[in-house]
């Protein structure tokens, strides 16, 4: 019967090949909001998923914490795949994955990308002789030239306008990944002043899997996250539409840092450890630098995140804080039923000191020692999945988030989440569900819905409701905050037809402080997109913002984008031409861009962005990819301010890329 099955799909992979061809980048753009846009934890998962779709994992031999590092799969799909496997053994082909009656048809699209069938698994942990003789290199490099001199660069920075990363890793299948990453931010020095040793960031990392017990090892620079994220999650950051997407679920993951991102990892040890066939236990160790603005004490203010050290005083910052920390957590696994507990102990060579006049920071993160502990709980069957974490801090505050899902039929689904962070509650390495940005002062409901009435339709909507019992930055006083969201997409053969639209309320103090006003943020976007069997796709796109807050802000965008792919050589180009009133009309665009670069320009005011990308495979070993962007402005003779202005209403940038496996 299945290899029947598998028969009749290898027959019908024509009609849907360009349906499973569409961009995944595209699609994480479409599940992206303003604020999403804005976030660095974003960049850190886009960089995430080029790894992962540059490096595929095995569909056959992916354990469950790889098949949960795809942030996009819900838990009961999951348990989908590995039930597949179990039943049926090895896939053939991925058209099986429309066997799995869990993973709707956006879900096959984008599993596509990040999966891969493999050759005959390997039975046991291979030789280091056969690491080393049949492992894979690669060798990976990006520049960007910017065509404009900034301020900066005739005076204030310390280093020239050049951005640039290296990257070297060695693979060995889903067993070992060793690499070594370095990277350069533009106005940076390079073998100068404190970076004498070449670039401004390095990340080393060594992963070992599926060593015996040995789950998962990784030495050197990594990420972490566990349970629903109120204690450590260091990997991870998604928005509300993308968390509809996979139902609430949060990954739990342990991964090697190969990411440029200079603030959001870990140093030193860690491993996860199998003990039983129901019991597993990660722990890790780490010391590792921060940068930090201090007081006159000596003290740290705040730590800061940007990474950036271009100027005398961000290079003063550079490494003057250091942190220890060490963590655990046991997960308890049978039958569907899930239950774990976190600890997560940080001390910092400087207190921690920030300002605790100013009212919105009167319940920041103070001391030199932390201490939070957690427990997370979860069941999930053929329809329904509960999950949650709660967690305290050594004061005793308590934050928690519980969700609940319900697969009513094959065409629709549920999802109903809470959550309770009290304001005291503090925790340096959270990162979870949140309208406000931070694992604290917020209770709130999220009600979502997805239905599929067909295999070419889908509809999703949320509802969500948060309340801030405290002060907030812009807000002196107790306030509250409604999201809603629709989305409807259609994709009836090569086409792909899609709206949404959001209305975001807030509530912000008035000019004399002594109430609060209501902000009305209302975002449209409206998408067309074609993929032909020539191998060249087109998607045109109209995105619409409406601000009301004291003044009225409008602003639009209406863009085009092509694609041509031919066997060795994939051309790109896009155009948008936008307008908007100021900065709170701004808007985000999704744009193609060099392999692990987060390339979604934010534009406003009135002017035309426009792209043009080519990227060459001229073998299986090396790859050249060129970009040119542009963004010209119709309103204004500068751009930038500061140390980044550039004399002109244009913007110019060059990305190269080179890639050599061998």
């Amino acid at each position: 019967m299945k290899a029947l099955l598998t028969l009749i799909l290898l027959l019908t992979v024509a009609t849907v090949r360009a349906q499973t061809e569409r961009d995944w980048q595209q699609m994480l753009h479409e599940l992206m909001t303003v604020e999403d846009g804005e976030s660095a934890e974003w960049e850190d998962t886009y960089e995430l998923l080029n790894e992962l779709a540059d490096h595929p994992m095995d569909i056959n031999t992916a354990t469950r914490e790889q098949l949960e590092a795809l942030p996009f799969l819900t838990a009961l799909q999951v348990e989908g795949i590995m039930e597949y496997r179990y039943r049926y053994g090895s896939m053939k082909s991925l058209n099986e994955l429309r066997l799995i009656p869990s993973l709707d048809h956006n879900r096959q699209q984008l599993l596509r990308c990040f999966v891969t069938i493999g050759e005959i698994p390997e039975q046991s942990f291979p030789s280091l002789a056969d690491i080393a003789r049949y492992g894979h290199n690669e060798l990976m490099g990006s520049l960007r030239l910017p065509m404009n001199e900034r301020r900066g660069d005739r005076n204030g920075y310390l280093g020239y306008r050049y951005r640039h990363w290296l990257r070297y890793q060695f693979t060995y299948g889903d067993y070992v990944k060793l690499g070594v990453l370095g990277a350069q931010d533009a106005g940076e020095p390079f073998l100068a002043n404190s970076n004498r040793s070449g670039y401004d960031f390095y990340s080393f990392y060594l992963q070992v899997r599926r060593l015996g017990r040995l789950e998962s090892a990784v030495v050197g620079r990594y990420n972490v996250s566990t349970g629903m994220g109120l204690v450590m999650n260091n990997s991870f950051g998604l928005g509300k539409l993308a968390s509809l997407e996979n139902l609430g679920r949060n990954p739990s993951t342990l991964r090697a840092h190969s990411s440029r991102s200079s603030y959001n990892y870990l140093q030193g040890a860690a491993a996860t450890v199998r003990l039983t066939k129901w019991l597993s236990a990660t722990g890790f160790v780490s010391y590792r630098p921060l940068d930090a603005t201090l007081n006159n004490d000596g003290s740290a203010a705040t730590i800061v995140k940007t990474g950036y050290h271009r100027t005398p005083t961000e290079m003063g910052k550079k490494n003057n804080t250091h942190s220890t920390d060490l963590g655990a957590n046991l997960v308890f696994r049978s039958r569907g039923f899930h239950a774990g507990a976190t600890a997560v102990y940080t001390h910092l060579d400087r207190p921690l000191q920030p300002n605790t006049a100013t009212l919105y920071r009167r319940h920041y993160a103070t001391g030199s020692d932390f201490l939070n502990v957690s427990v997370d709980y979860g069941y999930t069957s053929r329809r329904l999945t509960v999950s949650g974490e709660t967690a305290t801090n050594r004061h005793g505050a308590i934050a928690t988030l519980n969700t609940v899902s319900l697969q009513l039929s094959d065409e629709l689904s549920l999802m109903a989440l809470q959550r309770f962070y009290s304001y005291r509650y503090t925790s340096l390495y959270a990162r979870s569900f949140s309208d406000g940005g931070n694992i604290q002062n917020e209770s709130g409901v999220y009600l979502g819905a997805i239905w599929q009435p067909t295999t070419t339709l889908q509809l999703q909507a949320y509802a969500d409701y948060a309340y801030f019992p405290w002060a907030r930055y812009l807000v002196s006083q107790t306030s509250e905050a409604t999201d809603f969201l629709l989305r409807a997409v259609y994709t009836p053969r090569r086409w792909t037809f899609q709206a949404r639209y959001r209305l975001h309320n807030r509530q912000l103090d008035n000019d004399d402080k002594t109430a609060l006003d209501n902000r009305h943020e209302h975002r449209a976007r409206l998408s067309v997109g074609y993929a032909a069997d020539c191998g060249l796709s087109s998607t045109t796109q109209a995105d619409l913002a409406y601000t009301a807050f004291r003044e009225n802000d409008r602003g639009w965008a209406l863009g085009q984008q092509l694609a041509w792919q031919k066997k060795w050589l994939q051309l790109f180009a896009s155009a948008t031409w936008f307008h908007t009133d100021s900065y709170d009309s701004r808007i985000y665009i999704y744009e193609r861009g060099l392999l692990y670069s987060f390339s979604f320009p934010m534009l406003y005011g009135h002017g035309l962005r426009y792209s043009f990308m080519a990227r060459a495979d001229l073998s299986k070993s090396l790859m050249l990819t060129a970009k040119l962007g542009v963004t010209d402005y119709f309103d204004r003779s500068t751009t930038g301010t500061g140390l980044q202005q550039v004399d002109g209403s244009s913007l110019t940038d060059i990305d190269l890329q080179v890639r050599w496996k061998f």
